[in-house]
């Protein structure tokens, strides 16, 4: 266990690092994750050392999202006053997510039928 817990932290460690250092966008455990992911897929072997101790960490998951209630408590007046703005923007964002999506994938659909149309077209027929 505690081999899979030093390689999970590092892995975290060097993906923090590399997202400081290049001043990347991206957080640092999201590149630690895809460096874990690559590792486990060159490694195999390594996944059954891993998973044990990864869904033991996932089962307290939970606890892991008390700092941000703690945050939410403690700034609890600020979002009282400001909270109308969070809300606007999660919102917002959702539904321009939402839409752009589909036009894309009505976009895509049109884009394609005209492809396939077109390739029916060309086919010799018999």
């Amino acid at each position: 266990m505690l081999q899979a817990l030093t390689a999970l932290l590092l892995f975290q460690l060097i993906g923090e690092a590399l997202a400081f250092t290049l001043r990347l966008p991206v957080p640092g455990p999201v590149i630690g994750l895809a460096l874990l992911f690559g590792w486990l897929v060159w490694r195999p072997a390594a996944v059954g050392t891993i998973k044990p101790t990864a869904l033991e960490v996932l089962r307290h998951l939970s606890l892991l999202f008390v700092p941000a209630g703690v945050g939410v408590m403690l700034h609890g007046e600020r979002l009282a006053t400001e909270g109308w703005k969070l809300l606007v923007a999660v919102v917002g964002s959702a539904v321009i997510t939402i839409a752009v999506t589909g036009l894309v994938g009505r976009w895509a659909i049109a884009r394609f039928a005209r492809d396939d149309a077109a390739a029916a077209e060309a086919e010799p027929r018999p």
